[in-house]
C-alpha cells in the first residue's frame, strides 16, 4: 500500500485539487475524502495535508472561507479557483504522461 510520503512529488498537490473541484471541504473533510475514494488505500497526515493545503492557497489555486462545519463547528473550507481549475488541468495532463511512462516500463518482459 502506497503512504504519501511514497507518492510522486506534487502528486498530493494534484489530489487536492482534484477532489476540491468536486465540492468545497475543510480539512478533515478531504482527508476523508481521500480516504474514502482511494479505498483505503491513501491516507495523508494532518502534518502534510495543512502545509499543502496553505501552499495551495498561496499559489492562487484555493481560497478559504470559515463557516461552521456539519457539527456546528467552526471550520475553514476550502474551494478551487478559476486558477486552480487551469492548474488542475496542467497537472492532470502531467500526471497522465507520468503515468503512462511508469506503466511501460513497468510492463516491459524479463529477459
Amino acid at each position: 500500500m502506497s503512504k504519501p510520503t511514497d507518492l510522486v512529488q506534487g502528486t498530493l498537490d494534484l489530489l487536492l485539487l482534484k477532489i476540491l473541484a468536486l465540492e468545497p471541504l475543510n480539512g478533515f473533510g478531504l482527508s476523508q475524502r481521500l480516504k474514502q475514494v482511494s479505498g483505503d488505500v491513501l491516507h495523508v497526515s494532518d502534518g502534510s495535508l495543512y502545509p499543502a493545503l496553505h501552499k495551495l492557497e498561496q499559489e492562487g489555486w484555493i481560497t478559504a472561507e470559515w463557516k461552521p462545519s456539519e457539527n456546528n463547528r467552526r471550520a475553514k473550507f476550502y474551494s478551487l479557483t478559476r486558477l486552480g481549475r487551469k492548474q488542475l488541468e496542467s497537472e492532470a495532463d502531467n500526471w497522465g504522461r507520468l503515468s503512462s511512462a511508469i506503466t511501460r516500463i513497468v510492463r516491459l518482459k524479463e529477459a
